[in-house]
């Protein structure tokens, strides 16, 4: 693993306490990050803290619903057996619940592309009346009279003080270190000793290179362009893409290619979560696709696949699972003491 050196700029704390600086740890053969860490370096302290908000219930409007609440460590930072995202009050959005690993590699954020900076990209869910609706000014004042929070604002930033800026460069801290850069296929293009695909898991790859490597491109098996694949339109949910953004209508039914990497851990699938088995998936392409206007050339006349092609790369795709991740305890949730 590469080191990827953040410089320490953090003011130190009055009692003479300076946060620790931390060297993130960049898989092998993976591009440099976007995100740059100039103004946001990583530290012990500040990581801590990002952790301690993520899985913090209290930031929600009613205290029910906290960031880890949708994105389940489990479920490679997805949300499990949920098509749509949900919050407070039992509300309901239109998208399934994106998963949010590498994603200092990423220079857009949500289906669309709708938030262009990482450290605001969390303001959408924590504000959104659907999902944790907690206005921000009330929120940094329920944290500035927590002595707990004071103290992990002091530890990570010098002062007690708790501003939006410094509670988002936290979170931010805490979500570069969601790092998906070991699983068994990666083993395998190392050429670590002993690991090898099977023949089916080969056969599966060359699959996946053939029919899926363009959109889905390696390491991070996304090109994170946004594209039109042809699934049908749904009404009820009315949801028009990314031209909601750019009011284009070129950019009609288009949204993010999603990474392929821990794909079998992180169903639903599609943007409105509509697929929960990946079979599901191989069956739309091969049979399934609407074209339109704007469907993408490389998919809007299927993608053909045999049973014999769908159960190699349902090989293939499980090698993509990384339990360095899913597994990682300093991922997990924290105690909370309110």
């Amino acid at each position: 693993m590469l080191a990827h050196a953040c410089k320490k700029e953090n003011k130190g704390g009055g009692d003479g306490t300076r946060p620790e600086p931390v060297a993130l740890q960049l898989p092998p053969g993976f591009p440099a990050p976007v995100y740059s860490f100039a103004n946001n370096p990583l530290t012990k302290q500040g990581i801590a803290l990002g952790r301690f908000m993520f899985y913090d219930y209290r930031l929600s409007r009613d205290s029910t619903v906290s960031c880890g609440f949708c994105h389940q460590k489990f479920a490679a930072f997805g949300h499990f057996d949920h098509a749509l995202s949900h919050g407070v009050g039992g509300q309901q959005g239109t998208r399934s619940v994106p998963v949010i690993f590498n994603m200092i590699w990423q220079k857009e954020f949500m289906w669309d592309g709708g938030v262009n900076n990482l450290e605001i990209q969390p303001l959408t869910p924590l504000t959104d009346h659907n999902e944790m609706a907690m206005d921000l000014k009330e929120l940094l004042k329920k944290m500035q009279g927590d002595p707990q929070y004071r103290q992990k604002f002091k530890d990570a930033f010098g002062t007690e003080e708790v501003t939006s800026e410094r509670m988002f460069k936290a979170i931010t801290q805490f979500v570069a270190t969601m790092i998906s850069g070991n699983s068994r296929y990666d083993s395998i293009m190392r050429k670590e000793p002993g690991a090898a695909f099977s023949l089916d898991e080969q056969a599966g790859y060359q699959i996946f290179q053939q029919k899926c490597a363009a959109c889905h491109k390696e390491p991070l098996f996304t090109d994170l362009s946004y594209r039109s694949n042809g699934l049908p339109y749904l009404p009820a949910l009315n949801d028009v893409g990314r031209m909601k953004i750019t009011n284009s209508t070129g950019d009609y039914l288009k949204f993010k290619v999603p990474s392929l990497r821990n794909i079998l851990k992180s169903s639903p699938y599609m943007h409105d979560g509509r697929y929960f088995d990946i079979f599901q998936v191989f069956d739309f392409y091969d049979h399934g696709v609407k074209a339109t206007s704007t469907t993408d050339p490389l998919v809007k006349n299927g993608i053909p696949l045999s049973a014999q092609e769908k159960r190699q790369l349902y090989l293939f795709l499980n090698t993509l699972t990384d339990y360095t991740l899913i597994n990682n305890d300093a991922l997990s949730e924290v105690l909370i003491n309110p």
